[in-house]
């Protein structure tokens, strides 16, 4: 059966239901039929990670991924080791919630140094692959769109974040694609060929014109311009059997909708346009 034919593989973002909470959220699965849900770090610190872990076997989801990791560039020394420090705290949340990832947001540069910004990346990933896989926890570096170079990643395309996956020559580190970051790459067929055994999330929504605003602007998936089907297509056919997960940042529509109707409305979109 074709793995995005049914909801099978369909798991919920935290961030579309960005009013509810983990235990919330977790209960507004079970009554949506969606198997899986990938949680936020504020969410969990909230419930407390026990706890979270606790209510998430209990429900008998599968956690598909951790937002998030990284923000790792740093202006000095001891900044950039407090952030390896919590992203080491994150890599033990994953692992407590046997998640299939933490998703890495690189961060963006502490200066007009970008090139430098990126070296202090794929330093901090090295650091953390040990502890990483220790713990049995798989990191997803996750390009974002161009748009965010200045405030939150100096990795901004797949390509970007595939060097840095073949840079680290481990299993335990590899991408995850999100259709909004990356919908615009005119290469993007063939490097998510390239990320073939590599790709550890997948991640989707849609690209409203207008677009209303840059971080908190997101569409439902098949409300904009995106080619959803195509790029799943791809990532499919690269061997990606993992969930994909609706995340829909969006402050002035979905966010303010009933959370429950948002759950509806993802799984009618899921069946049709993913």
């Amino acid at each position: 059966m074709h793995p995005f034919t049914n909801i099978s593989r369909l798991s919920l973002n935290q961030a579309t239901t960005q009013r509810w909470g983990v235990r919330e959220a977790i209960e507004g699965c079970a009554r949506a039929g969606i198997p899986a849900i990938g949680f936020w770090r504020d969410k969990l610190a909230a419930a407390g990670i026990a706890a979270s872990a606790h209510m998430v076997r209990d429900a008998g989801l599968h956690v598909s991924g951790v937002c998030r990791g990284g923000m790792f560039p740093a202006a000095t020394a001891a900044e950039r080791a407090a952030r390896i420090d919590d992203n080491r705290r994150a890599i033990d949340e994953a692992a407590e919630l046997a998640a299939d990832v933490l998703v890495l947001v690189c961060g963006p540069a502490p200066d007009k140094d970008i090139q430098a910004a990126r070296a202090m990346v794929a330093d901090a990933i090295g650091q953390l692959i040990p502890y990483a896989a220790e713990r049995g926890v798989k990191l997803g570096i996750e390009p974002l769109h161009p748009m965010y170079a200045g405030d939150r990643s100096v990795i901004t395309t797949l390509s970007e974040a595939l060097d840095l996956v073949e840079r680290c020559a481990t299993p335990h580190v590899g991408v995850v694609i999100d259709t909004y970051h990356v919908w615009w790459d005119p290469y993007l067929f063939r490097q998510i060929q390239r990320a073939s055994g590599h790709i550890l999330g997948f991640h989707v929504c849609d690209w409203l014109v207008p677009t209303p605003h840059m971080l908190l602007g997101r569409g439902m998936m098949g409300d904009g311009v995106i080619d959803l089907r195509a790029i799943r297509a791809m990532v499919e056919n690269a061997g990606y059997r993992g969930h994909c997960e609706v995340e829909i940042l969006s402050a002035e529509n979905w966010w303010k909708r009933n959370p429950d109707e948002v759950l509806r409305v993802c799984v009618e979109r899921h069946r049709t346009v993913v």
